[in-house]
């Protein structure tokens, strides 16, 4: 009897020892549901989709008046008045400032005054040449005396022309006693009150008048830039106004775009000699006066319109030592890989694709951290709208 028993014994410890091993060889279904989650983490992707897209290129400028006139006096003397409200609307001849008159008024009587004395001496001069004429064919006066009234005759009548002439300057000084508006536009502040002395051509201004209405958009660029943009407009990629011109939206400086679109005048350029940098003139109507002079905005200009246009977010896109755009992808077996692809421009937070990616592939966009490159992963289609502002502003 006891030797059975220590048989049994023996028999049940390698029964138990043997469960032991196999329960240690064969993983229960939970651990190889939890090691296959670990083998393949999931991560975010999004499907990359052709769309159609125009291209635009904007520029950098700020706003010119059209034209700008510094208004100056043209006699001397003390102004009596001024005739304009500071900072309104005036019309090109309006009255801006009086200039006290009285001096000029004297100075245009005498200077008449001359004149019709001069045009009575000619008056006499003349019959008493035409009567020695009759007189010579006779010999009644001697030819010496014929041409001295015939000298005396002219000579008066370049002392009427001199008198004219006074005349005519007198009434010039008068009327520049009136400071007038040489073009139309927006008046600026006066320099100048009522009782000022002023002088001819005095180096002060009284005031400036501003043409608001076109309003320049002066744009700078490097001299490359120009250069691809002529070729682009005589290319046809960029959208005409005219000859050597392109037409031009204006983005304000709230990103609200301006009602009236310009354009941009090629032949209008005027170049940097410390720079090297190129000035090119864009003009907009502003009949509300909605643009001011010395605003910054932005022009922009419309290119081609892509049919296919592929877009990668940003914050998916890293780059290798040599500089080169990589994304990661899922591809159809689940796993991994790392593309390398050409970018033409950035448009926003994404990167316009030129070439290397291709619509329907699948870029992660979350996750990257944690995988690599031949790994398998559990790829979950996502929205990029749905993508968190955080994620997008520490990539780019």
């Amino acid at each position: 009897m006891l030797h059975h028993a220590t048989i049994f014994r023996t028999t049940s410890i390698a029964l138990l020892t043997t469960t032991l091993l196999l329960a240690g060889c064969n993983p229960s279904a939970d651990q190889t549901q939890a090691s296959a989650a670990m083998a393949a983490p999931e991560v975010n992707v999004i499907t990359l989709k052709a769309q159609e897209l125009t291209l635009h290129t904007q520029l950098p400028g700020r706003t010119s008046a059209y034209r700008v006139a510094e208004v100056r006096p043209q006699v001397g003397g003390i102004v009596i008045k001024r005739l304009f409200r500071e900072g309104s609307d005036v019309k090109a001849g309006q009255t801006l400032y009086q200039i006290d008159p009285a001096t000029y008024e004297a100075s245009l009587a005498s200077a008449k005054a001359t004149w019709e004395r001069a045009k009575a001496s000619e008056s006499i001069a003349r019959i008493k040449a035409e009567r020695y004429r009759s007189l010579i064919k006779t010999r009644g006066v001697s030819q010496q005396d014929y041409d001295d009234a015939e000298a005396s005759w002219k000579q008066t009548i370049a002392d009427v022309a001199s008198a004219k002439a006074a005349v005519d300057t007198a009434k010039i000084n008068l009327d520049y006693t009136k400071v007038r508006a040489p073009i139309s536009g927006r008046i600026g502040k006066s320099a100048v009150t009522e009782g000022a002395l002023v002088t001819a051509q005095q180096t002060t201004a009284l005031t400036t008048i501003q043409q608001l209405n076109p309003l320049y958009v002066d744009v700078s660029q490097s001299s490359g830039e120009l250069l691809k943009l002529k070729k682009a407009l005589a290319e046809g990629q960029l959208e005409k106004a005219g000859p050597q011109e392109a037409k031009v939206k204006l983005l304000l400086d709230d990103g609200s775009y301006y009602s009236e679109n310009g354009k941009l005048q090629f032949s209008d350029v005027t170049v940097d000699e410390g720079t090297g940098s190129v000035t090119v003139r864009a003009i907009f109507a502003n009949k509300e006066q909605q643009l001011l002079p010395g605003m910054f905005v932005r022009a922009e200009l419309g290119e081609a319109n892509l049919k296919e246009a592929l877009l990668v977010p940003q914050l998916a896109v890293s780059h290798d030592p040599k500089g080169n755009a990589t994304v990661l992808i899922v591809n159809d077996q689940g796993q991994v890989e790392q593309k390398s692809f050409e970018t033409v421009r950035s448009i926003n937070n994404n990167w316009l694709v030129k070439d290397g990616l291709k619509a329907g592939d699948r870029v992660l966009v979350n996750g990257t951290q944690k995988v690599q490159a031949g790994m398998k992963v559990t790829a979950k289609v996502v929205d990029v709208a749905s993508l968190s502002g955080a994620d997008q502003t520490a990539k780019q």
